[in-house]
């Protein structure tokens, strides 16, 4: 294991925390970081710009991806979250991203987080975590990542939860590369847990896998 790059992978549904446990180990270990939502995001962002259904062949819109267009500042809404899960679902999506997720890592290490890292992209990673939280506590942080401190009333929460749990369905019934917890990855709940703590946790079976 030693020889080998470190690969850590972090999945797990939307707005539970693994992006925010992700940039941190990245950090503290020194690897590079990547976020493979974003690269579906941005396809999603691409096609909804083109005036195109994000359920329509996205595989010509991945195939154009570039540096740029991750950086953009409208990729979390609520209709590119939508997009994203119809791109997501395309086969030849995948496979035009996937290469991309691969090479990304193969040299240095990194730390990937997305939604079928450890189970399609990286089966062999060092260490593997999922990260979960109640669809309620993910749809007050997704708020808070939007709106900041910003009221929410209990409609627009029922609204917000229900989108999350829709997102979920279609994450985790898609034929390719389902939303799937991998069965030697480390599950971490976070509902009740700060993102240090979140953090302590992860690193700590780090350091345990590593000896």
């Amino acid at each position: 294991m030693k020889d080998r790059p470190l690969i850590i992978a972090v999945d797990g549904p939307a707005a539970a925390g693994k992006g925010t446990l992700a940039k941190a180990l990245a950090h503290h270990w020194g690897l590079p970081y990547l976020d493979t939502g974003l690269l579906y995001r941005a396809v999603a962002r691409r096609m909804l710009n083109a005036g195109l259904d994000p359920a329509g062949d996205a595989s010509y819109e991945a195939g154009r991806l570039e540096p740029a267009d991750l950086t953009r500042t409208d990729l979390r809404v609520p209709e590119v979250d939508r997009g994203a899960s119809l791109v997501a679902a395309q086969p030849a999506v995948r496979e035009a991203l996937l290469e991309r997720q691969r090479s990304f890592a193969a040299a240095t290490g990194a730390v990937v987080d997305g939604r079928d890292i450890g189970t399609v992209v990286f089966p062999d990673a060092t260490v593997k975590f999922f990260i979960t939280a109640s669809p309620q506590a993910r749809a007050l942080r997704r708020h808070h990542q939007l709106h900041k401190d910003a009221p929410l009333s209990g409609g627009d929460l029922a609204k917000a939860v229900e989108e999350i749990t829709s997102r979920d369905e279609r994450d985790s019934s898609r034929d390719v590369a389902p939303l799937a917890q991998a069965p030697d990855a480390f599950c971490i709940e976070t509902d009740h847990l700060s993102a240090q703590e979140v953090f302590a946790k992860a690193n700590a079976i780090i350091v345990s896998c590593l000896k």
